[in-house]
This record gives C-alpha cells, sequence and structure tokens, in this order.
C-alpha cells in the first residue's frame, strides 16, 4: 500500500496506479454528467431520469481518453 501511494505521489504509472486513476476519473465523470444532465434535460424529462442518463453516458467519453492518456504518458516516461 506505501508503494502505491508514494507511485501516485510521484506520478509513476503503474497497474495499480492506472485502475486508481480511472475509478477517480469515472466517478468524478459520473458526477459532472449528472449535473450536466439535470441542467440540460431536467424540465424536460424529470430532473432523476436525466442524472441517471448523464451519469450513465458521461463515462463512455472518459474511459477511453484516460487510458489512451496513460498509454502516452506511459511511453514518454519510458523514452525520455
Amino acid at each position: 500500500m506505501a508503494d502505491t501511494l508514494t507511485n501516485l505521489l510521484f506520478g509513476n504509472i503503474t497497474l495499480m496506479t492506472a485502475i486508481i486513476w480511472l475509478v477517480i476519473a469515472t466517478i468524478i465523470s459520473m458526477i459532472g454528467g449528472a449535473i450536466s444532465g439535470m441542467v440540460i434535460a431536467g424540465k424536460d424529462i424529470g430532473y432523476q431520469f436525466s442524472a441517471m442518463l448523464g451519469s450513465m453516458f458521461a463515462p463512455a467519453g472518459v474511459i477511453p481518453a484516460l487510458i489512451l492518456g496513460l498509454f502516452i504518458i506511459n511511453f514518454i516516461n519510458l523514452h525520455s
């Protein structure tokens, strides 16, 4: 556990830190998607339903971008 926290602190990309960043990014994107869904379509289809739809569709764009970004950062760190 101490090694994982050290890797997170210094920005080292390992499998465990990548999974932690993936979970954090997914949770944050779900919160943002729920808020934006409520703002955009809350009056039309209901606030709870729009929040649920927003939180389901928001990670669809975040997860591939995060995985690609982690691969690029790891590639840059290996070749520098």
